[in-house]
């Protein structure tokens, strides 16, 4: 698992840009929308990020037809619009970052290379401890040679080159000035305006996941690297119980209910989406709801618990599953919860961003036995059925 920044850190943000046709892939629509691993290629670049504790805020540079076909944004982050050119798409989110300081780092990354992982994440932000710019890099394996009127001509030394991939990471500041000095410069990515500033750029090792969809064929090579074709099937199962005491609300499947008694707990006490997200999170084998957030923590006090079973989908996304099922059970006297079913199965898919239909939600009473019978309090167990990537 990867470790939280500490809390002095700088902040980062994120500045993933999807704003192209993709007119070599041949595909019907822009390529980042084009599915991989059952989600749209930009879904994976925004999972991932979303993921990761270290990042605070992102911006998305896409049209808003891209943005409607791949799904909602993560939270905290927010909308640019696509420039003619790459720079100018970067310039316009810059522009949106203007509440950010110079001491910000930035994480520039293309849509078109789903397989990001947290690795390559951290190892981005290690190298700005002591550089102003970082870049992942891989080795040249092939012989290289110049060519001309399709002939071979002298071989290249490659021991001197390598294969540049993103995000590419900058210190917020260096990268202002940079795209401010480029005038009418032109870069096919941002670590070459910052080297025109005489600012040394470092490498770290890249990831071959992180291969870019340029043409059709690119997408069976995508599939390979990420391990959409090899899924397995995974359960978890999740409980819990909270006490019903007066004048607090009632939240339960991510909707308030009119009732005389509320549940108890640090947050909002959601006992069904306190089960689903313990069950999801139990079938990523990734510890349980105390773990992530921990009721000793201030800063979940009076939450509402649909955070926590979004962090609980994102952690899905970010392994490149997919949530397959959902089966909820909720366990109480009263209310009724027959007449809210509905609307519980609803909210839980639109957390999720799963379809309905794949949400079950029952209820029962325990006649009137027990801590539950007595209306001393409600439970709710679930079990979550997902295809995760195999290891």
């Amino acid at each position: 698992m990867t470790e939280s920044a500490p809390a002095s850190a700088p902040r980062v943000a994120v500045i993933l840009l999807a704003g192209g046709i993709g007119s070599r892939a041949g595909f019907r629509q822009p390529k980042q929308l084009e599915p991989l691993g059952g989600k749209p290629v930009l879904r994976w670049s925004l999972d991932a990020f979303a993921a990761h504790p270290a990042i605070s805020l992102g911006v998305l540079v896409a049209n808003d037809d891209v943005m409607t076909a791949a799904g909602s944004l993560p939270e905290g982050w927010i909308l640019a619009d696509p420039g003619a050119e790459r720079q100018q798409s970067v310039a316009n989110a810059l522009a949106a970052l203007t509440g950010e300081s110079d001491d910000a780092r930035v994480l520039i990354h293309d849509a078109a290379r789903p397989g990001l992982t947290a690795h390559v994440i951290d190892r981005l932000l290690a190298a700005l401890d002591t550089a102003e710019a970082a870049i992942p890099t891989l080795p040249v394996p092939d012989t290289l040679v110049e060519q001309a009127h399709d002939e071979a001509g002298d071989v290249v030394d490659r021991s001197v080159l390598a294969r540049v991939q993103t995000p590419q990471a900058f210190r917020l500041g260096t990268l202002r000035q940079a795209h401010g000095e480029a005038i009418e410069a032109a870069a096919t990515d941002d670590a070459q305006l910052v080297r025109r500033l005489g600012v040394p750029v470092a490498t770290i090792a890249g990831d071959a996941r992180l291969h870019k969809l340029t043409y059709a064929e690119d997408m069976a090579i995508l599939s390979g690297l990420l391990g959409t074709n090899a899924m397995r099937t995974a359960v978890g199962m999740g409980y819990d119980v909270h006490r019903l005491v007066v004048a607090k609300p009632l939240w339960i499947g991510g909707i308030e209910i009119a009732h005389s008694h509320g549940l108890e707990g640090h947050s909002d006490a959601d006992v069904a989406l306190h089960a689903i997200t313990d069950a999801i999170l139990g079938a990523l084998a990734d510890g349980d709801i105390g773990d992530h957030f921990p009721p000793s923590d201030p800063q979940w006090r009076g939450a509402a618990s649909h955070r926590f079973l979004a962090f609980a989908g994102e952690r899905v996304a970010a392994r490149g599953g997919r949530i397959d099922h959902v089966d909820l059970t909720i366990i109480a006297e009263a209310p009724k919860i027959g007449p809210h079913r509905p609307a519980i199965r609803d909210r839980i898919a639109e957390i999720l961003a799963i379809p309905v239909g794949r949400v079950s939600v029952k209820a029962t009473t325990t006649e009137r036995l027990g801590f539950t019978g007595r209306r001393e309090g409600i439970a709710a167990q679930a079990v979550a059925t997902l295809s995760i990537p195999e290891i």
